[in-house]
């Protein structure tokens, strides 16, 4: 059911690659810049000779900036114009990173394992129809003693919509894996107004618990759960910029968790 999806992110990755509206600032990354935000970089810790392997990586950036940090990095991601884009990155800033083509669900095959970390953040999961399914994925990735590190959309606040500056429930907190929300969306997020050939998304919503034991329940053991105020893009209309990506609900609104990171080692010797 993911392969749906395909076709859109095709065309967002192409977009995204072009950058024109500078929003994921790649002239930056070229001359240096660090794609991490100060949460990832502090949670994560040292990475220096980890091998690292970054789920759901788009066009590479963060997985580079984790090469450029130290480690042994490795991206996937399903969309061929995505890896394409990484592997030129890569060669032009001289980086050594690996990426691969694939669905998530087939990662341990394209993979292997034995990697010391598994990273995914912002705007992954929901894309992914079976949550528990995932969690066994990244319990064949890791080595016995390997970390998971993941930040993330809330679910409390990927269910709201807002409306006339109130925050609303649109959406249900959980979606069944055949039934996913199905929207059409035009453009992209970062304000190009190139007009997207496959407007049509797929996208599911899981609750907490859902995703936490997910990764219990496929033999990780939980370091740490912390919840935020802060995202890295614009969800509402009404948030406000508060430095480069970091976004937060404006002085007055009622406060609600907008994101969440969490980390979780993998059991045995």
């Amino acid at each position: 059911m993911t392969k749906a999806n395909i076709p859109g992110w095709n065309d967002r990755a192409a977009i995204h690659l072009r950058d024109a509206t500078g929003f994921y600032n790649i002239e930056g990354f070229k001359a240096g810049a660090d794609t991490l935000l100060p949460v990832e970089a502090a949670e994560v810790g040292d990475v220096t000779g980890l091998r690292v392997a970054h789920l759901q990586c788009h066009f590479g950036l963060d997985t580079l900036s984790l090469a450029r940090r130290g480690a042994k990095a490795t991206g996937l991601d399903f969309s061929s114009v995505a890896i394409e884009g990484a592997r030129k990155l890569a060669a032009e800033t001289g980086l050594e990173a690996t990426f691969v083509q694939s669905d998530v669900y087939a990662a341990r095959k394209a993979l292997g394992s034995d990697f010391d970390l598994v990273y995914v953040t912002w705007g992954a999961i929901n894309w992914l129809p079976d949550i528990a399914r995932w969690g066994a994925v990244i319990a064949t990735l890791l080595k016995p003693g390997g970390r998971f590190y993941m930040a993330e959309i809330h679910p409390s606040a990927y269910v709201l919509a807002e409306s006339a500056y109130r925050y609303v429930v649109n959406d249900s907190w959980r979606t069944p894996i055949t039934r996913p929300l199905v929207s059409t969306e035009p453009l992209t997020y970062t304000g190009d107004p190139t007009p997207l050939d496959n407007p049509v998304i797929r996208q599911w919503a899981h609750p907490l618990s859902a995703i936490v034991m997910a990764l219990i329940d496929a033999g990780l053991r939980l370091d740490f759960l912390r919840e935020h105020e802060f995202l890295p893009y614009r969800m509402f209309p009404s948030m406000i910029e508060v430095e480069r990506q970091s976004f937060r609900l404006p002085e007055g609104a009622p406060i609600f968790p907008l994101s969440f990171s969490l980390s979780a080692t993998k059991q045995g010797v």
